[in-house]
């Protein structure tokens, strides 16, 4: 099978602030004919996440910045349809990091075939992937939760947060969380069963309505936010408590310095644990938690939520969408 030509999307620029459209650039290229031990993917579906802004921005992290020029990377789900490799069938779904593209060859480094799980593919970019593998680690390793622990969950709805919520309900915790919508809000309380939740777009005082959802202080903060949000929490939290710091979106797209919380001494005083954690770095625990996950979801015991665009040409947009709030659960594109 050869196919001409296959779309993807380049960075253009490196956005200064809120990514914007002319950051992108949309690139139509030939496909290279197939060679011994290669095998050509077919994407089917590419996910977007908040991480990806900060590989935007020129500069050392955990993880090696975009190159100008050149097409971004991402988590996706693809199809094999011709392999010249006897580790790949054609027909078969593979995992990658070739996302934000239609089709692509390989030679087999970093492709995994997806276990046979009765899950929906695109479940192994969000509940069954990393977004589920980082609510699983935060909540459990890094949070060290235990049963009756009072929860608070900043972006509450987003593809992370969502999963977060629903494994502490399980584990016996009283939850609370953060959005930016009254739907949002209604979603968490009705649908996932969350005790209480703050809009923090339609709030008085941050500080005092986390306060309300939490008469009892706050045992572990799933931090997804920074900002205001940390500086609220800080106050709140119970002595030992635990802070996984899993994101700080509120910073992603800032132009100058954040100032810090004010009141970083809590974490002396309360003799709080606050611990950042990058998901990549406790990936021997994925067999385990595909195997309660996926038991979870297969029960109905978690649902998982998704905001699905359409087309390679709407990725861009689907991306800025994380930052406008636009996805309730996890953002895809369906290629």
């Amino acid at each position: 099978m050869y196919i001409e030509q296959s779309k993807s999307i380049h960075l253009a620029r490196r956005p200064e602030g809120m990514p914007t459209a002319e950051d992108f650039q949309l690139i139509t290229e030939p496909v290279s004919e197939l060679q011994d031990g290669e095998v050509l993917v077919k994407n089917l579906w590419m996910s977007v996440d908040p991480y990806m802004r900060g590989r935007m921005i020129d500069r050392k992290s955990y993880i090696e910045p975009f190159k100008v020029g050149a097409v971004l990377e991402g988590g996706a789900i693809g199809e094999v349809v011709e392999s010249r490799n006897d580790a790949f069938k054609a027909g078969q779904k593979v995992n990658s990091m070739q996302g934000w593209r239609e089709y692509f060859i390989s030679n087999g480094e970093g492709l995994t075939v997806l276990p046979e799980t009765g899950a929906p593919v695109q479940s192994f970019l969000g509940a069954l992937g990393m977004p589920g593998m980082t609510a699983y680690t935060g909540l459990l390793k890094i949070g060290e939760l235990k049963e009756g622990d009072t929860v608070f969950v900043s972006a509450a709805s987003g593809a992370v947060g969502e999963l977060v919520c629903q494994i502490a309900k399980i584990k016996g915790c009283y939850v609370a969380g953060s959005v930016g919508s009254d739907e949002k809000a209604a979603y968490l309380k009705d649908v996932l069963g969350v005790d209480a939740v703050v809009n923090y777009k339609t709030m008085a005082d941050l500080k005092a309505d986390i306060a309300a959802a939490c008469p009892n202080g706050i045992d572990v903060y799933f931090e997804n936010v920074g900002g205001a949000h940390l500086e609220a929490v800080l106050d709140l939290m119970n002595d030992y408590g635990r802070i996984a710091v899993c994101g700080m979106i509120d910073q992603y797209n800032a132009t100058s310095p954040v100032a810090g919380p004010a009141n970083l001494s809590q974490l002396i005083m309360k003799k709080l644990k606050m611990q950042g954690f990058i998901v990549f770095d406790h990936w021997d625990g994925y067999p385990a938690f595909v195997a309660e996950m996926g038991k979870w979801l297969a029960e109905g015991t978690v649902k998982a939520r998704e905001t699905i665009y359409d087309g390679i040409e709407n990725a861009p947009a689907a991306f800025i969408g994380l930052f406008e709030g636009k996805n309730t659960g996890k953002m895809l594109v369906r290629l």
